[in-house]
């Protein structure tokens, strides 16, 4: 089960290599559409994003900072003031705007774009900068997180196991080019729902369980979720005896109450596996044997929507988005977060976000 062919998941570029979410960043505008009966505003097109801007303000080719979704921006930059006194938040001890998708005009809208301009009085204003460029650190943008309710904070043991990856995966919207790639040899897929919750792993090392959230590994306490999850499906034993000396770990949503806006109603908590690292090998386990050891286990798995997804040429980013609309499996009447698609023959994955779900975002 654990030997095989090398399947180390590639999330975030083309060369493999792990990067950090480029939150605020030099693009250049792909193109200007315009909006239905808008006078005053349009569309910009960065990558697959879209975002709504003052007309004329900007043409195709441009450069400009784009900002990301998730974005916290802090007072004190005149470029995004208007955002800030129009709705502003405390984050960090700092205040300033979070930017959410948002309908302009029928229009859905992600992010915010400006001229580079947003750069004065930084070191950054009159370099010589590339398309790609961060310049979130000289802003000072960060990325907004939900506050950590007390049952998921608990007491720290250490640092993430550094023989794990972090899971995570990187949005469509920032894979155009890969797409056109992935379209082009017919890349087939597994499709799973993606659930609103916290990212929570069960690593089996040295004959030792660690459980851990999406960045500390957590000490067993009283009252604490991640370790409630672990103890009510009986992950400690399960894992004893399946891997006994081997090492692995169990990666997934921990959704229910008290976790993020629990859109799923539950009055407890649930664990759903959605990954499956093999630590000895390096590698994450294809879906058929991830799915496998959620049944040899007894341990309940993410819905899986399409086990076999094959993309062609009418795939498009607003196609996954469209898809990525719809209703959860968890809960009758309610639209799911997005979609998580995982190539069945090649170490790649990415996440689709449902805009109407953004777009239902309260915080």
């Amino acid at each position: 089960m654990f030997k095989g062919t090398d399947y180390t998941r590639w999330v975030f570029s083309s060369t493999g290599v792990a990067v950090t979410r480029n939150l605020a960043r030099i693009v250049k505008i792909d193109a200007i559409s315009p909006i239905e009966k808008a006078d005053a505003i349009e569309v910009a097109h960065v990558g697959g994003w879209k975002v709504v801007v003052r007309k004329g303000k900007f043409r195709p080719g441009d450069l400009a900072v784009y900002f990301e979704i998730d974005s916290f921006l802090p007072e004190g930059n005149p470029a995004w003031r208007f955002l800030v006194d129009k709705s502003a938040c405390v984050f960090e001890d700092k205040r300033g705007h979070v930017l959410r998708s948002v309908k302009l005009r029928g229009q859905v809208s992600q992010g915010l774009l400006l001229s580079l301009a947003a750069l004065k009085g930084t070191s950054l204003y009159g370099a010589a900068l590339q398309v790609g460029d961060s310049v979130a650190e000289a802003l000072g943008v960060l990325k907004y997180e939900r506050p950590i309710p007390a049952c998921l904070e608990g007491q720290v043991r250490g640092a993430f196991p550094s023989r794990v990856p972090k899971s995570d995966q990187e949005r469509i919207q920032n894979l155009a080019n890969e797409l056109t790639d992935w379209r082009r040899r017919g890349v087939v897929w597994e499709v799973t729902e993606k659930l609103e919750g916290t990212s929570c792993t069960f690593a089996w090392l040295d004959n030792e369980l660690h459980v851990c959230s999406r960045t500390l590994n957590l000490a067993p306490t009283e009252g604490n979720s991640f370790w409630g999850a672990a103890k009510a499906l009986g992950i400690h034993e399960k894992l004893e005896r399946y891997a006994g000396d081997r090492n692995i770990a169990l990666q997934g949503e921990l959704v229910g109450f008290g976790i993020q806006g629990n859109i799923y109603k539950m009055n407890g908590q649930a664990f759903y596996l959605y990954d499956v690292y093999d630590v000895d090998a390096a590698r994450y386990l294809r879906s058929p044997e991830r799915l496998a050891i959620a049944q040899t286990l007894d341990i309940p798995h993410v819905p899986v929507i399409d086990a076999s997804f094959a993309m062609d040429e009418n795939t498009t980013v607003e196609r996954l988005l469209a898809m990525a609309d719809g209703e959860s499996q968890l809960r009758t009447g309610q639209r799911r977060e997005g979609l998580v698609f995982k190539a069945l023959t090649e170490p790649v994955s990415f996440k689709a976000i449902s805009n109407q779900y953004l777009l239902n975002q309260k915080d």
